[in-house]
């Protein structure tokens, strides 16, 4: 037995150890990190994603280009992680949450090189993000659900380099209003109960709030009224039409006068369906399922408005805009169970006939009509909007702002540099090495900007040591201004989520010391072909 190897692995699996497995897995992650980093700031550029059936996306989203690219090495999809945690809280800041990640790991591979331990830096990092989390909440500033300007700048400041700005003012002044029209008592507010959407075939400026709901569907029947005024809704989720028996049943029918009594008397059970829906008062009905022929001929003789088959999640949200209840049994059905709307029609946009409902006393569901010249530019309004009503909600839930254009970065990097001083031992290092990284954010402005980046925060660091904490880069004009006078606001929320999640991943990154692959299937190429440096058989969690 003497010499004889022991195998504990799997034949094929292969192990890595050590600091290669720390670079490797640094490389990874700073390798996605740098595919996101031109996106970052008004000037960043934009991405074209194709996916394998050929469909192309065009944004400059952080979480939007991260979910699409196929990323296989693990310790990359954890920097992905990082952008999707940031984009699920926030909606916005996920390229800032992936670059500051990506910076932290490659401050650490400096100290590791300068053998530093990686858990005396994962220390470290800790103890800095806690102190940067203390300093960013000095920087805020309070904000109500009533300041509509400043909410207009957040709003505006969320849109900026995503294809939006040359509209955002008219983008920004819906998405306040839908947003101030659902918050609750709380200040909550719930982004399902906005509804997007969207038609191709107009300028982006004619998009428009309504205030109550789109329906993208169309009367049942042509005899039916277009347009109902003073609509009093019926919000049904049963179908108008006759059921199946629960039990096999067979009727023998002899002779052609039962053959007619039968189907008058289907016809009548339909008509008294539809006699309970018009003795309620209801003069429009939104049906969940489907609607009989028969039942719609009687529908339209009766002057009612009828749409069939609208979406469970419509159908609430129906329920929360005109204040209507979702009736199950139509024998039941009362006045007091159904909606009020001032106005109920038909109208044709960019070819479709959609039911628009408006005139809402207190809506707490609101629709937002988004135009534009052509699917690709309508897809990517739809993401800055999407990202600003988040943005907006958060401000409104948490009532604290902080000022854009890089300037917290770099007045908590001033603060982290001042704390790391008061430190002994290496974790001093690691704390200054948490400060350097956070300069990457206005450092990566100015180059998307092309702007010299060592002058702009040689500029930026001067401002702020004289005490102008809201000093930020103006990347049109290339210099230096208050933040808060211009109007670059975001949330708290923003920047507090960024930095802790950036550093949690950077620290679990940077205590992994050893990769045991799994030895690959037959099927399938292995993540080695798809990564520099990685051990073939791909890596524990990976999706093959």
């Amino acid at each position: 037995m003497a010499g004889q190897p022991i195998f504990i692995l799997r034949e094929g699996s292969q192990r890595t150890r050590g600091r290669e497995a720390q670079s490797n897995n640094i490389m990874a992650a700073k390798a996605v990190a740098e595919a996101v980093r031109t996106t970052l700031g008004p000037k960043g550029m934009d991405k074209m994603l194709v996916d394998s059936l050929g469909d192309v996306v065009i944004t400059n989203d952080g979480a939007t280009i991260l979910k699409e690219m196929d990323i296989e090495h693990p310790a990359a999809k954890m920097i992905v992680e990082v952008a999707k945690t940031q984009d699920a809280e926030v909606g916005d800041g996920t390229t800032t949450a992936a670059v500051i990640a990506g910076e932290l790991l490659k401050k650490a591979e400096e100290l590791i090189d300068q053998d530093i331990h990686p858990t005396i830096i994962a220390s470290g990092y800790r103890l800095a993000s806690e102190k940067a989390g203390g300093i960013v909440k000095t920087l805020a500033r309070s904000v109500t659900k009533a300041d509509r300007n400043v909410l207009m700048s957040i709003s505006g400041t969320a849109m900026t380099g995503k294809g939006a700005e040359a509209n955002k003012d008219v983008l920004s002044n819906i998405v306040v209003s839908a947003i101030t029209s659902i918050v609750d008592e709380d200040n909550k507010v719930d982004m399902d109960n906005i509804k997007i959407e969207k038609k191709v075939g107009a300028r982006i400026e004619e998009s428009q709030l309504i205030e109550g709901m789109i329906i993208d569907k169309e009367r049942v029947h042509t005899n039916m009224p277009k347009k109902v005024e003073n609509a009093k809704i019926a919000l049904i989720n049963t179908a108008i039409e006759l059921k199946d028996t629960e039990v096999d049943a067979e009727i023998s029918i002899t002779s052609p006068e039962q053959l007619q009594s039968f189907l008058d008397q289907e016809e009548k059970m339909i008509k008294d369906m539809v006699d309970k829906v018009s003795k309620s008062g209801a003069n429009v009905v939104f049906c969940q399922k489907g609607i009989d022929d028969m039942a719609q001929h009687y529908l339209a003789k009766a002057g009612v408005f009828a749409v069939r088959r609208v979406k469970k999640s419509d159908m609430q949200k129906l329920s929360k805009a005109t204040g209507g209840k979702l009736v199950t049994n139509l024998d039941e059905i009362t006045q007091a169970d159904l909606g009020n709307a001032a106005l109920v029609e038909e109208k044709k946009i960019g070819g479709d006939e959609m039911t628009f409902v408006t005139g809402c006393k207190n809506p707490k569901a609101v629709s937002i009509l988004l135009r534009g010249g052509t699917e690709h530019v309508i897809d990517n309004i739809e993401r800055a909007l999407n990202d600003a009503l988040r943005v907006v909600g958060v401000a409104i839930e948490d009532e604290k702002l902080v000022a854009g254009g890089g300037s917290p970065e770099v007045e908590v990097a001033l603060r982290l540099q001042e704390f790391a001083s008061t430190l002994s031992g290496r974790e001093q290092l690691a704390v200054k090495a948490f400060a350097e990284a956070l300069e990457i954010i206005p450092r990566t402005l100015a180059e998307n900007a092309g702007l010299d980046p060592i002058d702009m925060l040689m500029e930026l660091r001067a401002h702020h040591e004289k005490g102008q904490k809201t000093a930020g880069l103006n990347v049109y004009e290339g210099k230096v201004i208050d933040m808060w006078e211009a109007g670059v606001v975001e949330p708290l929320r923003v920047k507090t989520q960024a930095i802790n999640a950036a550093a949690e991943s950077a620290v679990m990154i940077l205590r992994i010391d050893d990769i045991i692959a799994s030895r690959q299937g037959p099927a399938g190429p292995s993540g080695a072909d798809m990564v520099p440096n990685m051990p073939p058989g791909g890596m524990p969690g990976m999706d093959m």
